[in-house]
C-alpha cells in the first residue's frame, strides 16, 4: 500500500514541462500548415480530431476538448458531448476511407489503465479489420501500419470536406 499511495498517477513529464501534444494541437493560434504537420483534421468548438502519431493501426485517430482535463467526470457535459461528436466524425470519416470491419472507440483515464498521456483526457478511435495484427504491438513490441502516416492523414483530410466543409 505504501508503494502504491506514492504513486503520482496522473502526472507525465510532458504534463511538469507543459509539453502536451493535445494542447499543442489545440492552441487556437496555430497556422493550417501547422495543424497539419502536427496531423489535425479537425479543430473547432468541441476540440480536436487528429491522427495519432503512434497508431496501433492505420487511421488510429484521437478525440480530445481543448482543456489540459485528466479525468472525463471533470469534463462539463458539453465537452463530453463534444467528444462523442467528434469521435462519430472519425468514424464517418473512417468509414468513408478505409472500410473497417469495426470500429474501437475507448478511453484510457489514468497510467495504469494505459494513458499515455494521463494528464488530458482524449478518446481512440481505432479502425479494425477481420485478421488485422493488432495483437503484434502487444506479442512483438513492434507495429505493423501499411500505410505512411502522411498519406493516410491527406487521405483523410480530403474526405472530410464531405462532412465537415468548413475544413
Amino acid at each position: 500500500m505504501a508503494y502504491i499511495s506514492g504513486l503520482d498517477a496522473d502526472e507525465t513529464p510532458a504534463d511538469k514541462n507543459g509539453g502536451c501534444f493535445l494542447c499543442n494541437a489545440a492552441d487556437a493560434g496555430k497556422a493550417k500548415e501547422e495543424l497539419d504537420r502536427l496531423l489535425v483534421l479537425k479543430r473547432d468548438e468541441r476540440g480536436i480530431l487528429m491522427l495519432n502519431r503512434y497508431p496501433y493501426t492505420n487511421g488510429h485517430l484521437l478525440a480530445a476538448p481543448h482543456d489540459h482535463v485528466g479525468d472525463i467526470s471533470d469534463l462539463t457535459a458539453n465537452q463530453r458531448a463534444g467528444l462523442m461528436e467528434l469521435c462519430e466524425l472519425g468514424t464517418r470519416l473512417l468509414r468513408a476511407t478505409m472500410q473497417p470491419q469495426g470500429i474501437n472507440i475507448g478511453m484510457n483515464l489514468g497510467r495504469c489503465a494505459g494513458a499515455g498521456l494521463p494528464g488530458h483526457a482524449h478518446m481512440h478511435v481505432v479502425p479494425r479489420w477481420n485478421g488485422d495484427v493488432n495483437f503484434m504491438q502487444t506479442v512483438g513490441q513492434i507495429r505493423v501500419i501499411p500505410q505512411a502516416l502522411d498519406e493516410s492523414f491527406a487521405m483523410l483530410k480530403n474526405a472530410l470536406v464531405q462532412f465537415s466543409p468548413d475544413v
